[in-house]
């Protein structure tokens, strides 16, 4: 007897750079039961990945599939930015054999997963005023990338448009961001916000404060928030606060581009674990430090989605939108 009734679930999936997340919805209830976790290098490409998800969930026949992808999506293909894959629907389709098919860049689905997030798994950083229901929002990733992606209501329903926010230039205004531009500007020819605003970019500013004090070592991300929240290494505090002030500055010039009335939405690795430290290193100043505009600035609430399905949740959104057009 099959495990799940045929034609009744959609698979969505969450591609990370890493790890890929597969599961089972039900409408926009993903089924927490069904979520499994793959390691991204042991298989060749996704459609492998989801044969043997299929496989590991009895053969499932899903009715539709939806997955979020870490990179640039365009005309229905993905190249994944941290991973050397390329989807299309072609390959969805094949691997699923589901009869509706979706391909979204990561930020879109988190995008799609705003408002559907239960509300306990929203970590409030600064106030939301009152805006309308139709108001824009913003949702920026950081995690094993950086990403940032507007969500706008319309009469036909929620659109988020993709974006690649994470490669535009690093933010300069003082001699030491100018230092840092330069020591991290080597990884890629010149120094974008990922190189930053990332896991790996927290280690680059761990580094780059070790070689400006003459005493280099380098430690991974996860090395430097433990250390912090045990309060054992003083430059990982320092790595912290250059993290979260860069954090603020480009956060603050992408909401003064997008004007995200209904509120800045952080999701991603990183942006969890540094959530209990931004009131500590002074994010809401960096926000709002925007010279004759800092008043305006109170106008955008942020938070933190502690929600790690939120991706997953978006698809299954999408899909639901897309059965309903």
């Amino acid at each position: 007897m099959p495990k799940h009734p045929p034609n009744r679930y959609s698979l969505v999936a969450d591609i990370g750079g890493t790890n890929t997340r597969v599961a089972l919805a039900d409408g926009r209830r993903v089924l927490d039961d069904t979520v499994r976790r793959y390691d991204n290098t042991r298989f060749p490409g996704l459609e492998s990945v989801l044969s043997q998800y299929i496989e590991d969930e009895g053969g499932v026949d899903t009715r539709a599939a939806c997955v979020a992808v870490a990179g640039p999506v365009r005309d229905g293909r993905a190249t994944m930015t941290n991973l050397d894959w390329s989807i299309d629907k072609q390959v969805l389709a094949r691997a699923t054999r589901a009869e509706v098919t979706a391909i979204l860049n990561d930020l879109q689905a988190q995008g799609h997963a705003i408002g559907h997030v239960p509300q306990e798994n929203l970590r409030q950083i600064l106030p939301f005023p009152e805006a309308s229901p139709l108001a824009a929002k913003l949702v920026i990733g950081v995690g094993t990338g950086f990403n940032a992606a507007l969500v706008l209501e319309t009469a036909r329903g929620r659109v988020v448009p993709p974006s690649e926010s994470g490669h535009v230039n690093l933010p300069v205004q003082t001699e030491a961001d100018m230092a840092l531009a330069r020591y991290v500007g080597t990884a890629h020819g010149f120094p974008a916000v990922e190189d930053v605003l990332s896991g790996r970019g927290i280690e680059r500013v761990y580094a780059w404060l070790g070689e400006e004090a003459g005493d280099p070592r380098e430690w991974r991300g996860r090395q430097i928030i433990e250390a912090l929240e045990a309060g054992t290494d003083e430059r990982a505090a320092e790595a912290t606060a250059v993290f979260v002030r860069m954090m603020g500055i480009v956060a603050g010039n992408l909401a003064l581009t997008q004007l995200p009335f209904g509120g800045v939405y952080f999701v991603g690795g990183m942006a969890r674990a540094v959530a209990p430290h931004l009131a500590r290193f002074d994010f809401g100043e960096a926000f709002r430090d925007k010279g004759r505009f800092a008043g305006f600035m109170s106008n955008f609430g942020v938070a933190v989605v502690e929600d790690d399905y939120a991706a997953l949740t978006g698809c299954a959104a999408h899909l639901v939108h897309l059965s309903e057009q």
